[in-house]
């Protein structure tokens, strides 16, 4: 009997790490796609206002979830401040941090510094939460981050570097690695939904008021950009595929999976990136930057199978 009971949590353990894996490729899928909306959408409208916007729309839709059987926000007799403390980190520092970033570094100093999240968080990760990689996890993982190097070493080398792009790309790394490291170490108390529902409402309260004292409280300005097709289309994709769908199912990847295991999905997300703004852009795309992209790949794949019999769901 005790074999056949654990032979059936042997097999429910499996088939929550292979769901974890599916969920972390799609929402990290839908990030890399996200690049190709904002580029759309920043087109029409500054940033402020598109985060406003998307966070806003994200979150009214969580809401209506929330009443339905797939919904489900329990905070009696919960801390709310780990789940502040996880919003302020991602979405509102990240952002703040990656755009500006971007915007005063080179493309690819900034691509380089995003890239060492998944391993800033694996290592961190070991002596915070006691997760020890082992080592072909550590080197399927740099293995993945140098895909992203190369992939940004053969893109156009834009922008200048300046001191305000080093410390604002170093604040979206921090954040990004406290933010994984918070989510998984709440994993136990918070569902991935109500994880998900405070981060979008808290990115859209933050978000809006800078927005609305941005337009200095009129709302004609603030509604304006919703007159082009282009950027209502784009922010639509932008809330509902790429903030309530992929928040929701990285979420619950990290609750099953180790931080190894899940930070190196992001590394995906250039690859798709690149694969978007090729097919829809007709960007150009080189040899080296498809051997970069199945360089990710590759790691990608080595991390998920490097696990040996570690276990990713903790008891």
């Amino acid at each position: 009997m005790q074999h056949a009971n654990n032979i059936l949590q042997t097999k429910r353990k499996m088939t929550s790490i292979k769901r974890a894996v599916v969920a972390a490729i799609i929402g990290h899928g839908l990030w890399g796609v996200s690049f190709l909306a904002s580029r759309v959408a920043l087109d029409t409208a500054p940033v402020i206002l598109l985060l406003s916007h998307r966070f806003l729309i994200a979150f009214l839709i969580m809401s209506v979830i929330l009443f339905t059987p797939l919904g489900g926000f329990r905070p009696r007799g919960k801390a709310l401040l780990p789940l502040i403390l996880l919003g302020l980190l991602e979405p509102v520092i990240y952002f703040f941090g990656e755009q500006y970033g971007i915007l005063h570094s080179s493309t690819v100093f900034s691509g380089v510094m995003i890239a060492l999240i998944p391993i800033a968080s694996t290592l961190i990760a070991i002596p915070v939460l006691g997760e020890r990689p082992t080592r072909k996890q550590i080197f399927f993982s740099i293995l993945s981050v140098c895909g992203v190097i190369g992939i940004g070493l053969v893109t156009n080398n834009s922008g200048s570097l300046d001191w305000i792009g080093v410390v604002c790309l170093l604040t979206a790394v921090f954040s990004a690695v406290a933010y994984t490291l918070l989510n998984r170490g709440i994993s136990k108390d918070y569902t991935p939904f109500e994880r998900t529902y405070f981060m979008l409402g808290f990115g859209a309260m933050v978000f809006t008021v800078m927005a609305v004292l941005s337009v200095r409280g009129d709302p004609v300005l603030y509604f304006r950009p919703f007159e082009e097709q282009s950027y209502l289309i784009a922010v639509l994709f932008l809330s509902v595929f790429c903030s309530v769908v992929a928040y929701f199912l990285t979420s619950y990847a990290i609750t099953v999976l180790s931080v190894a295991r899940s930070t190196v999905f992001s590394n995906l997300t250039t690859a798709v990136s690149v694969l978007a703004g090729t097919v829809f852009l007709h960007e150009p795309f080189s040899v080296v930057g498809l051997l970069c992209s199945i360089l990710i790949l590759v790691g990608i794949y080595g991390v998920q199978h490097g696990a040996g019999r570690r276990a990713d769901k903790r008891k």
